[in-house]
C-alpha cells in the first residue's frame, strides 16, 4: 500500500533540508510508494544519455532528481514561508488542506 504524501503535483513548496534549503519551487511529480517528490530547480543531476530514438544526439542532460517528501513543506502565500498542513471538511462536504499557522486554505 502506498503512503500518503502531504503535497500534490503543481503545489508550490519550500525545501527545509539539504543543500537546497530555503529554495521555493513547483512540484513536478510525486512518487507515493517511495515517499519522494520532484521539485523544479532542486537536486539537479547531470545524466549522460546515449543516442536513442527520443534523443538522436544523446549528450549530457540536466534534470531534477527525487528528494524525500519530508524535506519539503507546502508554501503559504500569506505567511510567506513553508508551513505544516492540516485537513478539514467544509460545509459543502469537500475536504481541503489548510495552513496550520494562519488558517489559509489551499485550492486544489
Amino acid at each position: 500500500m502506498a503512503n500518503k504524501v502531504h503535497v500534490k503535483k503543481d503545489d508550490i513548496v519550500m525545501v527545509n533540508a539539504g543543500k537546497s534549503k530555503g529554495v521555493k519551487g513547483k512540484v513536478l511529480a510525486v512518487y507515493p510508494k517511495e515517499n519522494r517528490v520532484v521539485v523544479e530547480g532542486v537536486n539537479v543531476i547531470t545524466k549522460h544519455m546515449k543516442p536513442s530514438q527520443q534523443s538522436p544526439q544523446g549528450g549530457i542532460v540536466k534534470k531534477e532528481g527525487k528528494i524525500h517528501a519530508s524535506n519539503v513543506l507546502l508554501y503559504c502565500e500569506k505567511c510567506q514561508k513553508g508551513v505544516r498542513v492540516g485537513k478539514k471538511f467544509l460545509e459543502d462536504g469537500s475536504k481541503v488542506r489548510y495552513c496550520k499557522k494562519c488558517g489559509e486554505t489551499f485550492n486544489k
